[in-house]
């Protein structure tokens, strides 16, 4: 207990040393830059401004009510980093979460590590440490590496070997870049994977893949019936795997007018597979416990 309270006396030591403007630290050549480069030190917030080269552009807000409850309960557990702009003045590196919720409960102070950083460090900096975090959103991640190969001028193996990523993934990541945005966007609020985006991309005609796109979402098709689909698109003389809930040629016509008002009256597209002797079984799917109860209502009025 002595040694944790000695350490936060400590920082708020270095706090006051980086509020008298004879020891403003400008390089790690400075007298005292030793004491504070490194260190935990609690500095103002209103001293500290958010980060341009940013790579997160969305910020959920029940998250950070959430995280903010347990700052409020805990404190900052892990410090933010920032580097000095100039005197008592900052700009956040990493730890924008943080720093958005400490400032939704009012703090006036939050411990930091200070860097000596110019913009391109401080650019690359952020993005490389937000990268290795696992929130970003796949679109998040491929503006991140876009953002490093084009303004740091590095090469996807260079990349590759700083952030500890294989280039093929890399490459992947980039590749979502070149989707319709409003399929980008949809990956970003989580209404696709980055499976899905990926089967998409094949296809470089954007009009198509919207249609593709719709398609998805309307059927609720998985990555595996995804692919599947975009094969049909890409080679519709060839042979594939139909995806779930499309009638396919071989299914008798009384059935496939019919399917139509199964659908219409479930709310879902209904799977029916049809053998050779005429029998076949119908799969009514459904995707949580509510929508279960749901059909369950459906069948008790209908008897």
């Amino acid at each position: 207990m002595a040694k944790a309270i000695k350490k936060q006396a400590l920082g708020r030591g270095l706090s006051a040393l980086l509020k008298d403007p004879s020891n403003d630290i400008q390089s790690v050549q400075d007298k005292n830059a030793n004491k504070v480069i490194g260190s935990i030190i609690d500095l103002d917030i209103d001293a500290i401004d958010v980060n341009p080269f940013q790579p997160r552009t969305n910020f959920n807000e029940e998250s950070l009510r959430e995280l903010a409850s347990s700052i409020k309960e805990l404190g900052v557990i892990q410090p933010i980093t920032v580097r000095k702009l100039g005197f008592n003045s900052y700009q956040l590196v990493s730890g924008e979460r943080r720093f958005r919720a400490s400032k939704l409960i009012g703090l006036e102070t939050i411990p930091a590590y200070i860097r000596l950083a110019n913009d391109q460090e401080s650019l690359e900096m952020a993005l490389v440490e937000n990268i290795q975090r696992q929130d970003l959103d796949p679109i998040e991640i491929a503006l991140s590496y876009q953002r490093l190969i084009e303004e740091i001028k590095v090469t996807q193996e260079v990349l590759s070997e700083r952030v500890g990523k294989k280039r093929s993934t890399i490459a992947n990541y980039l590749r979502l870049l070149k989707l319709d945005p409003i399929i980008q966007t949809g990956m970003r609020d989580g209404f696709i994977s980055m499976g899905h985006g990926r089967a998409i991309i094949t296809i470089e005609d954007q009009a198509a893949q919207l249609d593709i796109y719709e398609k998805l979402l309307s059927n609720k098709l998985s990555v595996r019936e995804t692919e599947a689909l975009v094969r049909n698109y890409n080679n519709p003389e060839t042979s594939v795997i139909t995806p779930k809930n499309e009638t396919t040629p071989e299914i008798p016509e009384f059935i496939q007018k019919g399917i139509k008002e199964f659908s219409e009256y479930f709310g879902h597209k209904i799977d029916v597979k049809v053998s050779k002797n005429g029998a076949g079984k119908i799969t009514i799917p459904f995707h949580s416990e509510e929508d279960f109860n749901r059909l369950k209502k459906l069948v008790k009025r209908a008897k």
